[in-house]
């Protein structure tokens, strides 16, 4: 009896052994598909913004050789992780906060002036893209596609020109606000004011169309979201934004919004950020991070990570699963269709993030969740960066059109 006890508990044993090593291996093969997969197609993240670290670091002060992203850097982007991360394409932010001292116009010039002297620095890894062709193009010379985005329209000053002249210097989106209103459209931080675009409004809108600049919709109100679908000739994005439905916060893209994006042909660049991912990080955190983002907005990475530790100290937050973002990534794509989804992860705009995703060296983690969840390689190609491609390209040739028009 006691030997069939033992021989039983043995098998047991052996089979749960067995079990472990089978998930082991299929985590690594899920993973290492995932690294191939991204080494053969392009991931474009929508969103980053190490220009604005850059600036703000205490020993760089806007110094790109300071901030040396060939080494390893304080923040949670620099070259080798990049590389590991498998990015093909990254829109840099080119932040300017909504209370610039000096002006709005001038700290943006600084600010693409930062990004593009970051880019230059770097010719054998980075390489500047203004459109879909450069983007390819980069990809087969081996080097990261480096584009720009405008984060907040109040840097244009309620100018056409000055939108005109960003767009020259090499700008291929502009978030039409940040966390505050601006003339003439609504954010989604503060309560309605025009109730969506004014008549301005629209023709920054029309005239983003007619240059070929994306309309990125993140951070604004759902009536100005709303609103810029309707009229805008071009699919418009949401370059660092996830589902409402399941975390509900502002930022995020309701169910409504979403559906009518499948119709406007834009994509939705599903963001990492752990508060806008998570409902019980949003509730405990989200309070503490308003009020750490409001004392810490123009200060240095150091005093805004001084400014996060005091604010954050005895928030208990839980740790968030990879998961989740990925459970977000297939609610957009039920709600819209799988050719609306993209990344816009968010790295170095914020600080608390899901396991396996604190740096931009983490997205094999995420394509390997997916893999996992029966993704094919088609969907997760479109999902990486052929959906945002394809809405460059038709940005490009409406603007073709209006200009010949």
């Amino acid at each position: 009896m006691q030997y069939a006890i033992r021989s039983a508990f043995l098998i047991l044993t052996l089979v749960l052994a067995a079990s472990a090593c089978s998930a082991d291996a299929s985590e690594s093969e899920s993973l290492q598909h995932a690294r191939r997969l991204l080494r053969e197609t392009i991931l474009i993240d929508g969103h980053n913004d190490l220009p604005w670290v850059i600036r703000t670091h205490e020993a760089a002060r806007g110094d790109v050789k300071r901030y040396d992203i060939s080494s390893r850097v304080p923040g949670q982007t620099d070259l080798e992780r990049l590389r590991q991360g498998g990015v093909g394409a990254q829109f840099w932010s080119v932040y300017t906060p909504s209370e610039a001292p000096g002006g709005f116009a001038r700290t943006q010039l600084e600010q693409i002036d930062i990004a593009r002297r970051m880019i230059e620095r770097y010719p054998e890894a980075l390489q500047l893209a203004t459109s879909a062709a450069d983007v390819r193009d980069a990809h087969r010379n081996g080097r990261i596609a480096s584009m720009l985005g405008v984060e907040g329209g109040h840097a244009i000053e309620n100018s056409l020109g000055a939108l005109r002249a960003y767009y020259d210097l090499g700008v291929r989106y502009m978030t039409l606000t940040h966390n505050s209103h601006t003339d003439w459209a609504d954010s989604a931080a503060q309560a309605p004011k025009h109730d969506g675009l004014t008549e301005f409004g629209e023709k920054v809108v029309l005239e983003m169309n007619r240059l070929g600049m994306l309309v990125d919709l993140s951070h604004t109100s759902d009536a100005t979201a709303a609103h810029a679908m309707r009229i805008s000739k071009a699919p418009v994005i949401f370059s660092h934004s996830s589902a409402r439905a399941l975390c509900d916060v502002p930022r995020n893209v309701p169910d409504h919004l979403l559906r009518q994006l499948a119709d406007n042909g834009g994509v939705v660049m599903a963001t990492f950020v752990a508060g806008f991912v998570d409902p019980e990080v949003s509730r405990i955190q989200m309070p503490a991070i308003e009020e750490a983002k409001r004392r810490a907005e123009g200060k240095s990475a150091e005093e805004r990570s001084r400014i996060y530790a005091e604010i954050m100290d005895g928030v208990q937050i839980p740790t968030v699963s990879l998961s989740k973002v990925a459970d977000h990534i297939e609610h957009i794509r039920e709600a819209a269709g799988v050719e609306h989804i993209g990344i816009g992860a968010d790295y170095d705009g914020n600080d608390l993030w899901p396991e396996k995703l604190s740096d931009v060296s983490g997205y094999p983690y995420l394509f390997a969740e997916l893999i996992r969840r029966g993704w094919s390689d088609r969907e997760l190609q479109m999902l990486a960066g052929e959906n945002v491609l394809r809405v460059m390209a038709q940005a490009e040739d409406v603007a073709r059109k209006m200009r010949n028009e």
